[in-house]
């Protein structure tokens, strides 16, 4: 190993030893939900030195499955009873949209800190209550925005902050998936009933308007959108069925900092698995990233270009608190959502947690949904509440 490598690796060593000692001990997380996000939430947990004290899922016989596999304590035989238990501290929501507001609402009742995946609501009304049942309970409540913890964003987001590189005056990119490319692809986030509204959009669109935001502090304030139905008819077992929400959106829009964007959001890209790309381009230079190869920010100014590797050149000191592997060793979407609960976890002991995510920009979230929404069924610009 060089020299440099073995200071980038004793560096790493450090941050990860500081991070795992600021890990408060012995919370116990109650997760509904056991499909793939449930899982997500539960490895999170552990890393965090959290327990999986329980998990609910639809029926008693899901949910027992899902303890099995997840590894928790007990199994409850419902969400309620799972709300309810005394050996619950924080609440993890990972269940189809249109059941997030009411299990909300019930764990908010029951004095637990909530996280619960995106939307928040499928409705402002709602995911407005629910923001305003938090903070009136004094709980800590995190939407997961989990993009926001990789490094080479918060090295972005702090380079832009110093005003060094000028005003940001273009933000663009797109966030592109292809699951849902065929007539035979079928999930619970076609049916509007289940999935809200708008499905594109508001299920990874939303991802990518609260990266920018975040990384470059400023605030969509009027758009423009519309919405394309790309498979109108999909397969659901014998039967072909209408399909009523978006495939995809395109957006162009204007921020309170006078910036000008773009942004195309599609489920029905093929070969795109987990694209979320974007371009800031301030006076002095631009930085571009992409979750896929999420390791390296582009940097680049008018003498030349410079990609700048997680671990070795990222100098801000968010960038080294969410670093916990050396460099040359790929960090990811997992990793970002450990960080995310152990932010959660460190809120709870009455520690800060800088940048994590809450319902409040969830209910943000909602809003830039409904102003996609009227955008593309009125076919004018809109403003974002």
């Amino acid at each position: 190993m060089s020299e440099p490598a073995a200071e980038s690796e004793v560096a790493a060593r450090r941050t990860f030893g500081a991070v795992a000692a600021a890990r408060p001990a012995g919370l116990r997380s109650g997760i509904i939900g056991a499909g793939f996000m449930g899982q997500v939430h539960a490895r999170a947990v552990r890393s965090a030195g959290g327990t999986v004290a329980a998990v609910a899922s639809s029926t008693v016989a899901r949910g027992e499955a899902g303890a099995a596999e997840l590894g928790a304590a007990w199994a409850a035989p419902s969400a309620q009873a799972l709300i309810a238990s005394p050996t619950v501290d924080v609440v993890h929501v990972c269940t189809p949209n249109h059941t997030h507001a009411d299990l909300v609402r019930a764990a908010i009742t029951e004095g637990k800190h909530v996280v619960c995946e995106k939307p928040l609501a499928t409705t402002v009304e709602d995911a407005q209550d629910l923001v305003e049942r938090a903070a009136g309970a004094g709980l800590v409540c995190a939407v997961p925005f989990v993009y926001r913890y990789y490094p080479t964003v918060l090295e972005a987001r702090a380079r832009l902050a110093t005003g060094e590189l000028g005003a940001v005056h273009l933000v663009h990119g797109s966030y592109l998936q292809d699951w849902l490319a065929d007539t035979g692809d079928q999930n619970w986030r076609v049916d509007p009933a289940l999935g809200g509204a708008s499905r594109a959009f508001a299920d990874i669109g939303v991802h990518w308007c609260d990266l920018v935001e975040f990384a470059t502090g400023h605030r969509i304030t009027s758009l423009s959108a519309r919405l394309k139905t790309a498979v109108p008819v999909r397969v659901v077992g014998d039967e072909l069925r209408p399909v009523a929400t978006e495939d995809a959106a395109t957006l162009v829009f204007e921020t309170d900092h006078g910036a000008v964007g773009s942004l195309v959001v599609s489920q029905v890209t093929a070969g795109r698995k987990n694209r979320l790309w974007f371009s800031l381009d301030a006076a002095k230079a631009s930085f571009a990233f992409d979750q896929e190869l999420p390791d390296t920010l582009w940097m680049g100014k008018r003498d030349g270009v410079e990609l700048l590797q997680r671990g070795a050149s990222l100098r801000s000191a968010e960038a080294q608190r969410m670093t916990v592997v050396p460099a040359g060793h790929p960090q990811g979407y997992q990793d970002c959502f450990n960080a995310l609960v152990a932010d959660v976890y460190a809120r709870v002991a009455g520690r800060p947690a800088p940048g994590m995510p809450t319902f409040a920009d969830g209910l943000r979230a909602a809003r830039l949904t409904a102003a996609v929404l009227e955008s593309a069924a009125c076919a004018r610009w809109v403003d974002v509440a």
